[in-house]
């Protein structure tokens, strides 16, 4: 069974979100706003459409997107300017998870093999308004395309007679209650466009419904009820919570039965504060809400291990983790933790290029420019390959560690972080 998903949508057009693709109304002056409301809000993914007219327009999309992908805890799918393979990668290199082939352009249907023997089938939607382009292209579309997005709300049951793939239906107004008709088609996977947008606050209530009318919907399901949980004297079970990517411990907090089952219905962290005697949904008053990735017992079924996306920093304080004030200290050697030895190293180079050193290498570097810094990274490359032919690892060890600092001394000069890099890794 799909899974159905409800995906609001952004009309980017001059760095403001716009009514629709034909209304250019503007109806938010900053989209990431908007982003902010549907990670809030339960929605399950978004689809970006870049309606930019020209090429400084455009990247200037290409950066909003890009700043949309960084805040989005959910996919991001990018739409409109693709005419050929760079479009659908840049879309990509700035963090979508989707890119959106529009099949009333002729160029993007002859374009679609390649693009998809590139970058993979599951990277690639076909977007359309006539179900006649999907009769004529159902062999191109089945082979290379994962999924397809109709235009044409009226459309349905044609689409689900031609083909099998899932569609999402964009549809602009709508009933609510008719959305479950909708859903009702076996291939219909997600509804987008302003019948989400403008009902962003009621997708966790159509979620509930859904799922009420056996309707599969995008939701946490817990794999074990409050009553399997062994509470501490005051009824409450404590939460260790940590930072998902880095591994960070941020704060312990405690769960009642409520907090614990509205975290698992909306996703968010959601805590039992003892000295309010109330439920606490963090980052309620802050905005440096905890977005759930996984939450796991230990063995005595006393203890909740928190897995978050933190927005901002955990503690009252002002501080990312609560955990700062050291008590005692024996001098040790600390196991690196290679991404933080990167992080490391890319920190002090940022401070050089900020906080400019007489004498400093780095400094040298960045006052050559961009091309010195790529000189030197090709020269780094081809000592590690001269290297590696000779017996031993340690030669090859100190090179690739040459060209790791001048990687870095690059990315700060592009302002690429190790996060954007991870990530992208991650995502292949």
């Amino acid at each position: 069974m799909i899974i159905k998903k409800f995906v609001p949508c952004i009309y980017l057009y001059n760095g403001h979100a716009v009514k629709n693709l034909t209304d250019k109304s503007v109806v938010e002056t900053d989209p990431l706003r908007m982003v902010h409301l549907y990670n809030e809000n339960n929605a399950d993914e978004l689809i970006v459409f870049d309606m930019s007219e020209d090429d400084a327009e455009h990247d200037a999309a290409l950066e909003m997107i890009k700043e949309i992908c960084a805040m989005a805890e959910i996919d991001v799918i990018g739409a409109g300017n693709i005419k050929r393979m760079e479009d659908v990668k840049k879309l990509l290199y700035a963090g979508c998870k989707r890119a959106i082939l529009d099949y009333e352009m002729a160029g993007n249907i002859a374009a679609t093999e390649e693009i998809s023997l590139k970058f993979g089938r599951d990277k690639l939607l076909a977007s359309y308004n006539d179900p006649a382009v999907i009769t004529e292209n159902k062999e191109l579309l089945e082979k290379y395309i994962s999924g397809l997005v109709l235009m044409n709300p009226h459309q349905i049951r044609e689409t689900q007679e031609i083909i099998g793939l899932p569609f999402y239906v964009q549809i602009n107004n709508i009933a609510l209650n008719k959305l479950m008709e909708i859903f009702a088609y076996d291939n219909v996977c997600g509804v987008t466009g302003n019948a989400i947008n403008d009902n962003y606050k009621e997708i966790l209530a159509l979620k509930t419904l859904c799922k009420e009318n056996g309707i599969q919907v995008e939701t946490f399901e817990a794999a074990f009820k409050w009553e399997d949980f062994k509470k501490n004297s005051d009824g409450h079970v404590p939460v260790i919570v940590q930072d998902y990517r880095t591994r960070e411990v941020l704060q312990m907090a405690y769960m009642n039965e409520e907090s614990y089952d509205q975290t698992i219905r909306t996703g968010k962290m959601t805590y039992f504060s003892r000295s309010r005697q109330e439920l606490w949904v963090k980052g309620e008053t802050s905005g440096h809400y905890q977005y759930v990735k996984s939450l796991t017992a230990d063995c005595d079924m006393d203890t909740i291990l928190a897995k978050v996306s933190q927005v901002g920093a955990a503690c009252h304080t002002g501080a990312r983790s609560c955990f700062f004030n050291e008590i005692t200290k024996k001098d040790y050697q600390e196991a690196e933790n290679p991404l933080q030895v990167f992080q490391e190293v890319y920190d002090v180079i940022k401070d050089r290029k900020i906080h400019p050193r007489e004498g400093s290498y780095t400094n040298y570097l960045f006052d050559k420019g961009i091309d010195k810094i790529l000189k030197k990274l090709g020269e780094e490359a081809t000592e590690i390959v001269i290297a590696a032919k000779n017996p031993g690892a340690g030669e090859v060890k100190y090179e690739i560690s040459d060209f790791l600092y001048h990687m870095m001394v690059l990315m700060a000069e592009k302002d690429i972080s190790w996060e954007e890099i991870t990530t992208e890794l991650a995502n292949r």
